[in-house]
């Protein structure tokens, strides 16, 4: 998928970037009118993304300000948002070692548990993490449904504003200021991944799980699921399409040797994922260690790897809290990182404009609509005269219809 997709695409942005030194919106109003609409659709795209990046920066700082407690907030199960599955293994163990039996946040002895037959319900009872439940419950406040909006959580919005408010700080004085803050947002994460290779690799179980880091399952090539999420994480890494790579490639000289910075980039950034597996599954192998469970039982993806799985590894290292706090500053700078690039898409972006007069955003907007008719009726024709045409191939109609008429000849 880089070969034949992440890096033409990259290397051809950087190319319309650096030689026109526009942003998406205006490049290709110049470059192919027709695909005028795709400039617009790369800052659709980017905004719809910007906007869910930055809540997810929001978490990362509210992880970051309950780092800073003596003992992590998710080390066991507080009655305050733990449900009665929410299962604390510290807990579990030291009841264990009593001969109890550990069931919905309470030790029973030996006679409690055999009256109650607790045994038998214990062994079949759904164990959750407390991370899990510190996130879904307490983070969150995840409702039953998308019917059901809850409330407010003003912790979480208060995070947000400050999301917000660094990305406006950082990007307040334009591309200059923001180029010296990518030095350390840049830099700092390979610094923190080393740190947390060199402690991951010396726990128990790491071994585990970084050999089923590198066991390649090949009957999963034909998967085509396999293929689909190969293609949305090079779209995701490299960033084309998105209209950030051509927002970039603007500030760019224009003698630059941009296709050398596509290999650059490409190469670092396989490197980078090859190595960031290192450090997420000697944790994970410390972990499946630590619950005597299989790794692909721990392996989680996404929000569940970030905010659930590392966060529960993170509490059976010593000094928790530091260790926390290094890993969800290092998920800030590259939620930073990622943030800056899609919001120079709206830096760039030049509203329409008479003169020195810039029209308000309700003139846009009745600008789109009055121009969107005329395209529905060009469309709408169109579709028509194939639909109606008597020749029966898609060929022999589109050579009827872009020909001009006999009786017109």
């Amino acid at each position: 998928m880089l070969v034949i997709a992440g890096l033409p695409l990259m290397f051809m942005e950087l190319s319309f970037g650096q030689y026109a030194n526009l942003g998406p919106a205006a490049i290709y109003a110049k470059f192919c009118p027709l695909f005028h609409g795709l400039g617009y659709g790369m800052v659709i795209v980017s905004t719809v993304v910007m906007l869910y990046y930055n809540l997810i920066i929001a978490w990362t700082i509210f992880y970051m300000f309950a780092s800073l407690n003596k003992q992590l907030p998710w080390e066991n199960c507080e009655p305050e948002w733990s449900t009665l599955d929410c299962y604390s293994y510290e807990i579990a163990d030291d009841c264990m070692e009593k001969n109890g039996t550990y069931y919905q946040r309470t030790c029973y002895n030996e006679t409690e548990a055999a009256a109650s037959n607790i045994t038998h319900l214990a062994e079949n009872a759904e164990k959750r993490p407390p991370a899990e439940e510190y996130f879904n419950n307490y983070v969150l406040g995840l409702s039953k449904g998308i019917e059901e909006t809850g409330e407010i959580r003003f912790s979480m919005a208060l995070c947000l504003l400050l999301a917000w408010a660094i990305v406006f700080l950082c990007l307040s004085k334009g591309v200059q200021s923001s180029g010296k803050v990518v030095y350390f947002t840049a830099l700092f994460p390979y610094v923190v991944l080393i740190m947390l290779f060199i402690r991951g690799v010396t726990l128990p179980g790491a071994s585990t799980g970084i050999l089923f880091y590198l066991t390649p399952d090949w009957k999963r090539l034909a998967n085509a699921q396999v293929w689909g999420d190969a293609a949305v994480q090079i779209f995701f890494a490299l960033s084309p399409a998105w209209g950030g790579l051509i927002t970039l490639a603007s500030y760019n000289k224009f003698s630059n040797n941009c296709y050398k910075d596509s290999l650059i980039v490409a190469v670092s950034n396989i490197l980078t994922s090859f190595f960031a597996g290192f450090v997420i599954f000697s944790v994970i192998g410390f972990l499946a260690h630590e619950l005597n469970v299989e790794v692909k039982k721990v392996v989680d993806q996404g929000a569940g790897l970030a905010f659930i799985v590392y966060p529960e590894v993170v509490t059976r290292l010593p000094v928790s809290p530091v260790w926390s706090l290094l890993f969800f500053v290092m998920l800030l700078t590259l939620g930073l990182d990622s943030q800056f690039i899609l919001f120079f898409n709206w830096v760039e972006y030049a509203p329409a404009s008479y003169g020195e007069y810039i029209y308000p955003l309700w003139a846009d907007a009745a600008g789109w609509v009055i121009g969107v008719f005329p395209v529905l009726v060009i469309v709408g024709v169109g579709v028509v005269k194939v639909y109606t045409a008597p020749e029966a191939t898609l060929r022999e109609v589109s050579t009827l219809l872009i020909h001009p008429m006999k009786s017109y000849l």
